[in-house]
């Protein structure tokens, strides 16, 4: 946040309310629960709402106060009663004693035409049926919509109702427990039992239907697709409870939410996002079963259940421990594309990815996973990395049980770096010391314990890599070198990468009997050649 200071009055407010900030982090108060009552017109783009918080302080106060932006505010009550507030645009205090060890209610009534973190599609155009609202509160900022609570430290239990237009969709966090019906609108009725951080609060409105499944432990999955995309919906979602049932065991710690759902959006800003108990994913994930080959959601799926647990059940207590989410998800989503989408897959796209990273680290982008300012390569897959050498050190036992005891031990919590390292040296009886320095606190990707890890894990990973020193160092002929590695294994992948680096050593009857065998990979790596495919290959 930036804003320009034109007087010394402006700067001593801004100094009040940084103290104001300081003081509330401090766990001076603790918001229990939540109340949302809000409606929701789309064709002008407002929200009308009410939001109840029930809270207690620890320590005598003077003051509590809400994020809230660019909202006006027509009520306030503290306890039923009218209460004394300030509000500036971004801040809502309310200023008064508030003693030790008792609990009160706030009662806020606002309108808003949100800003950003409530989008609004479709609505005022002339196409049919394609009329969406959703929300997205990480690093948008949920506070734009409803008197809520920026910081990741605040836990509340929520319930939400949202008063929409009739005919239309409305998936929120939560078990529905039940809609209304009015002349013109429908109000649908939400409630969240355990805490979650404010910027998981979601909902989406639009036109949906919806596929009911069940996990091996019994929670809802409600899948959400497009009315005329119900043949789509198999191929979309395809190892959806596979992958809850495979990060439910792997992960060790029983799903914390009541059920879970997962909807498509237009025009989404990112691939996904993990809000509790529902996530909204890029609607260009919709597929069918012949793209699923090429592009499939199995990745971004498995990525933002895994965040369930590494983000919404344990959250972390500020940017430094960001790997504590991202680091996280994008293990737990690269096992589940081991396990669903097979090895071969797998272990190329971590040699993928560690070309990436060494290639960073060469142009001067590799940063410390410790480093708030980190870019999204460094927490996501270097983070992941960094897990998988870590198992690989501690061995599965003493990985998943710490990481067991860590998830139970903070949850509904906030959490540090340091409290999983401690964790997992407490059940371990290890040192993690030069696994921080090398993995966490280093600038550098440790490419060469990688490479060597991936060649000694999976053969034809080691076999490309021979080949590629052969092909270098041998007098012999390319394609006979190419023709002897390429009968020693069946890796579509490895195939692959010889057809893309060595094309023009190859011979047109190589490559002719290459595009006969039938191998999808092969056949998608002839056809990515430069130039028109000649005829005599076909």
């Amino acid at each position: 946040m930036s804003r320009f200071l034109k007087s010394g009055l402006v700067l001593f407010f801004f100094i009040f309310r940084l103290c104001l900030v300081a003081g509330q982090e401090g766990s001076a108060s603790d918001f229990l629960q939540g109340e949302i009552m809000m409606k929701v017109d789309p064709f002008n783009e407002t929200v009308h709402g009410q939001v109840q918080y029930h809270f207690s302080v620890n320590k005598t106060v003077d003051s509590v106060y809400l994020d809230a932006r660019a909202m006006n505010i027509s009520k306030v009550r503290l306890n039923g009663r009218k209460v004394r507030y300030t509000y500036d645009g971004r801040y809502l205090v309310l200023s008064r004693k508030y003693r030790e060890n008792k609990e009160y209610s706030i009662d806020i009534h606002y309108s808003c035409k949100p800003e950003q973190a409530m989008y609004f599609l479709g609505w005022n155009d002339t196409i049919p049926g394609n009329e969406q609202v959703w929300t997205q509160g990480q690093g948008k900022y949920n506070s734009h919509w409803v008197p809520s609570f920026d910081e990741m430290s605040e836990k509340v239990s929520f319930s939400i109702s949202i008063d929409f237009p009739k005919d239309y969709e409305v998936i929120s966090n939560g078990k529905l427990i039940n809609t209304t019906n009015h002349d013109q609108t429908t109000t649908w009725h939400y409630r969240m039992i355990k805490p979650m951080s404010s910027y998981l609060l979601a909902f989406a409105g639009g036109r949906y239907s919806s596929e009911r499944q069940f996990s091996t432990s019994g929670i809802p999955l409600y899948l959400y697709y497009y009315p005329h995309d119900s043949v789509k919906t198999e191929p979309t979602y395809r190892y959806t409870k596979e992958i809850f049932d495979l990060l439910e065991n792997e992960i060790g710690v029983p799903y914390p939410w009541q059920n879970y759902k997962q909807v498509p959006v237009r025009d989404f800003l990112y691939a996904g996002m993990e809000n509790t108990g529902v996530t909204l994913f890029s609607d260009s994930f919709i597929t069918d079963s012949i793209a699923f080959k090429d592009r499939n959601y199995v990745n971004v799926n498995a990525h933002e259940l895994a965040h369930q647990w590494f983000g919404n059940l344990v959250t972390q207590q500020d940017a430094s421990s960001h790997w504590l989410h991202e680091g996280f998800a994008t293990y737990y989503s690269w096992l589940a594309q081991k396990e669903f989408l097979g090895e071969d897959h797998f272990y190329w796209m971590l040699l993928d990815k560690a070309n990436d990273l060494e290639t960073a680290d060469r142009e001067g982008d590799g940063a410390s996973l410790l480093n708030p300012a980190a870019n999204s390569l460094t927490f996501y897959e270097k983070g992941a990395f960094a897990l998988l050498m870590l198992r690989e050190y501690l061995g599965d036992e003493n990985f998943r049980r710490g990481e067991k005891e860590f998830l139970t031990a903070f949850s509904f919590q906030n959490a540090t770096v340091d409290d999983f390292l401690a964790q997992l040296e407490a059940t371990s009886a290890t040192s993690l010391d030069n696994f921080r320095k090398q993995w966490l606190e280093s600038n550098t990707f440790p490419e060469k314990e990688v490479t060597q890890y991936l060649r000694k894990s999976y053969p034809p990973v080691e076999q490309f890599f021979k080949a590629r020193l052969e092909l270098i160092s041998s007098a012999e002929e390319n394609e006979a070198i190419i023709m002897k590695y390429w009968g020693s294994t069946t890796s579509s992948e490895f195939r692959k990468r010889l057809i893309l680096q060595y094309h023009r050593s190859l011979s047109t009857e190589f490559l002719k009997n290459a595009f006969n065998s039938n191998d999808f990979k092969v056949r998608q790596a002839l056809s990515s050649l430069p130039g028109p495919i000649p005829e005599d290959l076909i």
